[in-house]
């Protein structure tokens, strides 16, 4: 059976729960693999919003496992809130599996985030300062804390007291306050305890799962050019969410991946510094971000907006070899009287617009294709024309059913 991966073709931010949401119902696990509570999933049920960080979309179906990869790093307090506040509204999470594997953050990884940031000044990167580029930085200096080790309580414990030690040195040389090892310690044992259920090898897990022919979803965070190696550096992310990440993350090879559904809003947003070619900083900009609610699940930040950059999505096709693309939020173009979409850049790198007529209609009962305004057809059919992939999916409000097959 396919394995499916879903990834953000712009700077994040896309709508990828509710497309995950929507697939996962044929898939056994879906499997978040990179990232950490720095991303923010929401997917909406009739009446009920759901704000999701570390744990995957897939969890509001009873019969998937959700599983959180080898390829994020957890913060444990974020982890055991979530679980509570999804099992006070009738959400089991008993069926949750952590990669033993995984990294953590720890308290040493946040003020060291935070001490980074401000010591940039005004070259700062906008990082959400929840600890996952220190935590990640530990990963690759081999030196970092896995979730396994929680198995070993005794072992644990000495672990994070060296470990806070260690690093209380370079905080308080950076000018941050030390952190009390025997107050980390004490924290990380009781958390220690209750992670240890839920850990397990999960690279043998989801191998077994496709041995019984099941269909598996890997769920990435941030998007295409948030990447480490692929995105706008320096202002990136600290790990690779792009396909090939799905398979460093989760340890499944590339030949298992037979669907690969990148995620588009029907315009642009991204957070924080970095270049946005099609940034629009006029009333035009303030419109999409209140029409388009453009602030942060996680941080509550503003996003920056502007037109879509078919630019950019003809490379995310080839740095992911998406086989189809997702589009949201086209519902936010609902009340604009012309809609342009970046279709190249000139020879000195400013994007190139085709200007189409708007609908001036709402779309947010439209479920079915017909049902579609012909000038919202109109922008579709460019779009896939311009990046040279199908269409699947378009998003047309923010509730569950609130979409159109495409294709």
């Amino acid at each position: 059976m396919p394995v499916t991966v879903v990834v953000g073709a712009q700077w994040g931010d896309e709508g990828k729960a509710k497309i995950i949401d929507l697939l996962a119902a044929d898939h056994s696990h879906v499997v978040r693999y990179q990232g950490g509570h720095n991303a923010g999933h929401t997917v909406v049920v009739g009446s009920e919003r759901y704000a999701l960080q570390l744990i995957p979309s897939g969890v509001l179906y009873p019969h998937i496992v959700p599983v959180i990869g080898n390829g994020v790093v957890v913060d444990l307090p974020t982890l055991f809130k979530e679980i509570d506040t999804l099992a006070s509204r009738g959400i089991d999470c008993s069926r949750l599996r952590v990669s033993s594997i995984a990294h953590l953050i720890f308290p040493w990884h946040q003020s060291l985030d935070a001490l980074y940031e401000a010591g940039r000044g005004d070259d700062r990167i906008g990082t959400t300062l929840k600890g996952i580029g220190p935590a990640y930085a530990d990963k690759a200096r081999r030196r970092g804390l896995r979730a396994g080790e929680v198995l070993d309580p005794d072992g644990f414990a000495i672990a994070v007291k060296a470990q806070t030690l260690a690093h209380n040195a370079e905080i308080v040389a950076l000018g941050g306050e030390a952190l009390d090892p025997e107050v980390v310690v004490s924290q990380f044992t009781a958390l220690a305890a209750r992670l240890a259920p839920y850990v397990c090898d999960t690279v043998e897990l989801l191998h077994d799962a496709l041995d019984r022919d099941e269909p598996l979803l890997l769920e990435g965070a941030q998007a295409t050019f948030l990447d480490l190696d692929h995105g706008t550096y320096p202002f990136v992310t600290s790990s690779n969410p792009t396909a090939g990440g799905a398979c460093v993350g989760t340890g499944i090879g590339p030949r298992y991946l037979t669907r690969i559904v990148g995620i588009s809003k029907a315009y642009s947003t991204r957070v924080g510094s970095g270049p946005f070619p099609t940034e629009l900083t006029d009333e035009l900009g303030d419109k999409l971000v209140e029409i388009g609610r453009e602030f942060g699940t996680v941080t509550g930040r503003r996003r920056r907006c502007g037109w879509i950059d078919c630019v950019m999505l003809r490379k995310a096709v080839r740095l992911n070899s998406l086989t189809e693309l997702a589009l949201t939020k086209l519902d936010v173009l609902d009340t604009f009287d012309e809609i342009k979409v970046c279709t190249e850049y000139d020879a000195q790198g400013r994007p190139v617009y085709a200007v189409l007529p708007g609908w001036l209609t709402s779309i947010a009962e439209v479920t079915t294709l017909g049902a579609l305004p012909q000038n919202a057809r109109a922008l579709v059919s460019l779009i896939e024309q311009e990046v040279g992939i199908p269409i699947s999916i378009v998003g047309t409000g923010a509730e569950r059913d609130s979409y159109v097959m495409w294709q």
